[in-house]
């Protein structure tokens, strides 16, 4: 699901300037006089929207030994303002009959709410007011601050592999703030304060660094008047310009390991360092995603074949890759051994299918049916006002091009052969790797 999921990321990019059309979804733009954007995708089929606003700011721009603050500060959004009072926010939404929820990524920190068309205006009212006039009390910083502890608790301490992919990205990212984890390192999360939290939002959180997203029954024409009506009316902010940081060359492989007696059965996975659509070496990004397919993202990949089907030495198997990073991307494998399986043998069997890959290539068929299954997918995305609403944020709050969504199916479809040999063989080089070992303690 993930890779499906990257995938209807990558088919729908659109940066504005001024006023521009997506073709592939009928999307819509227009920036408001204080700079931020504003996209419309109209979608009939039911009297319902999703409203989203996006702010170009996530865990990679966070202060060194800040980490975290970027997520404190997303649950500290739900703590109201003078208009709204504390868990008003959530409360309002549901009586409506709507849901609404927030998440924070290393590119960016999103806000969203699912509702009738008739009640667009209420939120995006109370949206806009968080915007600039959200209240800071420090017995509701340490709540959340104590919340955000606990978050790390159950998904990364209690959870062996979340452990070990955090310490890969660790030493993987050497000098990019992505190998600090996104939820933060918990000795940070516990001294952050609540001068770190007004700081943060006073620096980041304006219009000219956020991007509103509207989804569903409401057309170009009925959405601008009210985003200059809510949000035209906040004034800008001098916004601290991102750091764009590179990694330094990869000399070596890596290996960790971590034993751990909650793990039951061994797994073994490797990240390689890869580009992304706006990092050097972007030009391999979409054979890429092509070789991701057909090595291990699908029941007829060469990994699952190979190694469940045909060998049964695995009882998992796959790889994943995604082009949509503001830095350097990842190529990842994973797998876990069958009831019988060896994992020393089953890395040895993963590593002759990259060898193959990088000596012979892919084949015109796999090439062929990779590309008709990705493009066929896309159809999927156009149905679901969420995931429109979603993929336009992310990709904004990346940066792309404008024509990124538009010449996606013929971008996929010119991929050869040829690139994709090129692509494996610079990106899947054991000097630019971390390999994990997760196995039972003793």
């Amino acid at each position: 699901m993930k890779t499906l999921f990257n995938l209807f990321v990558v088919l729908v990019m659109v940066l504005f300037s001024g006023e521009s059309l997506a073709k592939s979804f009928g999307a819509s733009s227009f920036e408001l006089d204080n700079g931020m954007q504003v996209v419309v995708i109209p979608n009939t089929k039911v009297a319902a929207v999703s409203h989203m606003v996006w702010y170009k700011i996530g865990g990679q721009d966070e202060p060194i030994g800040k980490s975290g603050i970027a997520h404190v500060l997303e649950h500290m959004m739900f703590k109201g303002t003078p208009r709204y009072g504390k868990g008003q926010f959530s409360r309002t939404v549901a009586r409506s009959g709507g849901n609404d929820n927030a998440f924070t990524g290393f590119d960016y920190t999103a806000y969203f709410q699912n509702i009738a068309r008739e009640k667009l205006e209420l939120v995006m009212d109370m949206e806009a007011d968080r915007m600039e006039n959200l209240l800071f009390e420090e017995e509701e910083f340490l709540k959340e601050r104590d919340v955000v502890l606990e978050e790390r608790s159950d998904r990364v301490d209690n959870k062996p592999h979340s452990l070990l992919g955090e310490r890969m990205k660790a030493v993987l990212f050497q000098n990019h703030p992505y190998g600090t984890p996104l939820i933060g390192w918990r000795h940070e999360i516990a001294a952050l304060t609540l001068e770190d939290a007004k700081d943060w939002y006073n620096k980041y959180y304006a219009p000219n660094n956020a991007i509103l997203i509207v989804s569903g029954d409401i057309t170009k024409k009925e959405l601008k008047p009210l985003a200059e009506k809510y949000y035209g009316k906040i004034k800008p902010k001098k916004t601290p310009e991102r750091t764009m940081i590179t990694e330094p060359k990869h000399m070596t492989p890596i290996t960790v390991t971590l034993e751990d007696e909650k793990v039951t059965k061994p797994q073994w996975s490797r990240y390689y360092l890869a580009p992304s659509q706006n990092s050097e070496g972007k030009e391999h990004a979409f054979p890429l995603i092509l070789l991701s397919y057909i090595l291990g993202a699908s029941d007829t990949s060469r990994l699952y074949q190979n190694l469940i089907v045909e060998k049964q030495m695995a009882s998992s198997v796959g790889s994943y890759y995604n082009d949509l990073q503001l830095g350097q991307s990842t190529f990842s494998f994973y797998a876990t051994p069958a009831k019988d399986g060896n994992i020393e043998e089953l890395e040895k069997q993963i590593e002759e299918q990259i060898k193959l890959i990088k000596e012979k290539g892919v084949t015109k068929e796999e090439l062929k049916r990779a590309k008709k299954a990705l493009i066929a997918e896309t159809i999927y995305a156009r149905e679901d006002l969420k995931t429109l609403a979603y993929l336009y944020g992310q990709t904004m709050a990346i940066g792309l091009g404008v024509d990124y969504a538009d010449d996606w199916e013929r971008n996929i479809n010119k991929v050869s052969l040829k690139q994709i040999k090129e692509a494996a063989n610079e990106v899947l080089q054991l000097e630019r790797s971390v390999t994990g070992y997760l196995e039972p303690k003793g």
